[in-house]
């Protein structure tokens, strides 16, 4: 049985369409009664009672990722598990044994990765009305007090990578940062101690 995941998507105007996705095989739908492991370790929890916010890129990444792993690499690892399990003792198969537990492993994070889509709202910063004011998918260009500067863009938890200047928003800087305008100065809480940053732009656009 199929079922297909419908996803609201919202402009930063506030208007919303409705965007099935995927058909996903319902067989990676957990019951509540079973035993529940779909936490990526290494991915944040979604935030209790708030939106799920993402840009357009960060939800084509999750999606293409999940379709890649029910597409093409679950059906050839199953046929690999079959060999495996044709060739006798199945407790001594090294090939059989692995299978089974990278199938477990891609089973989990398709059920994450589902979870993740299902309660995304997607904004896209582009279609935002030019404003000075900070909020999800603003870049912003941030003066710090050794007269250097910083450039940030506030994005969705699974799209967060400081190396390249994406912020969560629910980051303690992007919390700093939201629903502050150019010319505010935030203060922000790091390891090394306060720092006082001046917002010296604010920028709406496609984030990649």
């Amino acid at each position: 049985m199929m079922q297909t995941i419908t996803i609201r998507v919202y402009d930063l105007h506030g208007r919303s369409r409705s965007q099935p996705w995927a058909k996903m095989n319902k067989a990676f739908t957990k019951d509540k009664d079973e035993d529940d492991d779909d936490q990526d370790a290494s991915a944040p929890p979604l935030p209790s009672g708030l939106r799920n916010y993402i840009t357009p890129v960060g939800f084509k990444r999750l999606k293409d990722e999940a379709l890649h792993l029910l597409d093409k690499e679950r059906p050839e690892l199953v046929k690999v598990i079959h060999w495996a399990a044709s060739n006798g003792d199945r407790s001594e198969n090294a090939d059989y044994i692995y299978g089974k537990r990278r199938l477990r492993e891609i089973d989990r994070r398709i059920r994450f990765l589902t979870k993740r889509l299902d309660a995304a709202v997607v904004v896209d910063p582009a279609t935002r009305e030019p404003t000075d004011q900070v909020f999800f998918g603003a870049t912003v260009t941030l003066s710090t007090g050794s007269g250097g500067q910083k450039y940030y863009s506030i994005v969705g938890i699974d799209e967060a990578d400081v190396s390249r200047g994406r912020i969560s928003w629910i980051s303690p800087l992007a919390k700093a940062l939201i629903k502050a305008r150019e010319g505010d100065t935030v203060l922000v809480r790091t390891p090394a101690g306060d720092e006082s940053l001046e917002i010296v732009g604010v920028e709406y656009k496609a984030i990649d």
